[in-house]
């Protein structure tokens, strides 16, 4: 157990006490001033200000000017043409909460995120005016809405993963990743989205998408066939973490021992450690997973899920 963090020195003590029992990343003081990080604050204000123009609405700040939904709400109605029934001003801080309640659900909706428990940003967090979280919601946003809009590559962060208690603060550092990385190798699955093949796949025409789909499930069902496995619903089926761990295991030779995993998991957590273990065995086989986060897989996310699996297949569709 550690004393508060330099950044917490001098708070007041009912914020350190609104997170009790919580497990919170902070970004870093030092890595607040990394060019990088300020040229995508910089690109996600433009967009958002070029975005909502005709609105004769600026943003000026992420940090002060998303928290109450209002820039959030313009946004979606814009960018996905949903007009939700909230207050436009919203004034208290229970009103700015239950108006994002409502605005981050139909935004996670859109965003194709099925269990909002796995994102990286919440009612509480937003609303908190927390940058990192802030940060990824508008990352995803650009990548939903106007992928094609060229932000800062390999902006990464050092931030304290907090877990407050009454003794004290508990934290550790790591390295969190806001956008993909410039550079990519062959067998990579961390490649950015100018050079990765499955985010240049997911840009073309819905019946190109379908065809690598059908060839990478004939692929995975013809190396399943002996366990009498067949997979027809890409990303429901591998967010559990089993059939993605039998398929290494059937691709690479080896036998994953039951205890390792969850055979039949039961709900998310069992269902990430599960596609955790996974991951470091793609790592042990030559196959970085460094932009991979188990939750996108557990979140039936099909970028994600294609990354992995594409990665697999080029690796061993000649076998």
């Amino acid at each position: 157990m550690e004393d508060f963090p330099d950044m917490y020195q001098g708070k007041d003590p009912e914020d350190i006490e609104s997170f009790q029992g919580e497990r919170r990343k902070v970004i870093q003081p030092t890595s607040l001033k990394d060019p990088k990080l300020e040229k995508l604050k910089t690109v996600l204000v433009d967009w958002i200000n070029s975005t909502l123009k005709e609105e004769h609405i600026v943003v000026r700040s992420l940090e002060e000017d998303i928290f109450d939904g209002l820039i959030l709400h313009h946004l979606l109605g814009r960018l996905a043409g949903v007009l939700l029934s909230v207050e436009e001003i919203a004034v208290t801080s229970a009103a700015q909460t239950r108006k994002l309640e409502v605005i981050l659900e139909a935004l996670n909706e859109k965003l194709g995120l099925q269990d909002s428990s796995l994102s990286r940003w919440s009612v509480k967090l937003i609303h908190n005016k927390d940058l990192l979280a802030t940060l990824h919601l508008l990352v995803a946003m650009v990548r939903c809405f106007q992928p094609n809009l060229e932000l800062p590559p390999n902006v990464r962060v050092e931030v304290v993963l907090l877990e407050v208690n009454r003794s004290g603060i508990k934290s550790e550092k790591e390295i969190e990743i806001l956008t993909d990385e410039s550079d990519s190798t062959t067998d990579s699955l961390s490649s950015s989205d100018s050079e990765d093949p499955i985010e240049q796949l997911l840009k073309l025409e819905p019946h190109k998408i379908n065809t690598v789909k059908r060839a990478i499930l004939h692929f995975v069902n013809k190396k399943m066939s002996t366990l009498g496995l067949q997979v027809t619903d890409m990303e429901k089926q591998f967010s559990d973490g089993v059939i993605l761990l039998l398929l290494i295991g059937q691709l690479e030779g080896f036998f994953v021992p039951l205890y390792d995993f969850n055979i039949t998991p039961i709900n998310t957590t069992e269902m990430l450690q599960n596609v955790t273990v996974a991951l470091d065995l793609l790592n042990d086989i030559g196959l970085p997973t460094t932009n991979i986060e188990p939750q996108d897989i557990v979140s039936q996310d099909v970028t994600t899920t294609l990354k992995v699996l594409y990665a697999l297949f080029k690796k061993h569709k000649s076998r």
